[in-house]
């Protein structure tokens, strides 16, 4: 998803809840109700997360892939916090963007769930731009640099999840 779409869904509430409403007709976005899946899902991150650390320097476009997957796994455990699970990217995302990012949450609620805030969703939508290029592009270097903050925005990512569904 590019920024501009990105944009539209945080501003434009009717664009968001027609995306939704398109998820859900084409059954990507169903309807669960599953403690069970939140903590699989938790695990899966952590277990990314841990394969991130053994994974050599010099594979930094496989640490890209590792570290999409870490963080698709977190956001999918949260948005199963609120029923729903999905089968895209950028599915999950309006789900986030609905439940954590001023959905139907008042500002102190949101306060208490340290919501999402902008940089939090450019990450997760970034961070799935890089993994395509990591994952289909012929490129296999990429700046240390780059990948380092990636990692680093991954794990406060996970971090952020968990805290949230603990604190619900």
């Amino acid at each position: 998803m590019n920024e501009q779409i990105l944009n539209k869904l945080l501003s434009d509430e009717k664009y968001l809840t027609e995306k939704i409403n398109f998820y859900k007709k084409k059954n990507i976005i169903k309807s669960i109700n599953s403690k069970y899946e939140i903590k699989g899902h938790l695990i899966k991150a952590r277990h990314n997360l841990d394969f991130l650390g053994e994974i050599a320097s010099s594979f930094n476009d496989w640490s890209l892939v590792v570290c999409y997957y870490a963080s698709y796994h977190a956001a999918l455990s949260l948005i199963l916090t609120k029923g729903y699970f999905s089968k895209s990217h950028d599915a999950t995302l309006c789900i986030l963007i609905k439940e954590f990012y001023g959905g139907e949450l008042s500002k102190n609620d949101l306060e208490l769930l340290n919501k999402f805030d902008v940089q939090d969703l450019l990450f997760y939508a970034e961070s799935k731009n890089k993994r395509e290029d990591a994952s289909y592009s012929t490129k296999t270097k990429f700046a240390s640099s780059e990948v380092n903050k990636i990692k680093l925005n991954t794990k406060l990512f996970v971090n952020k999840v968990e805290q949230i569904i603990n604190e619900s």
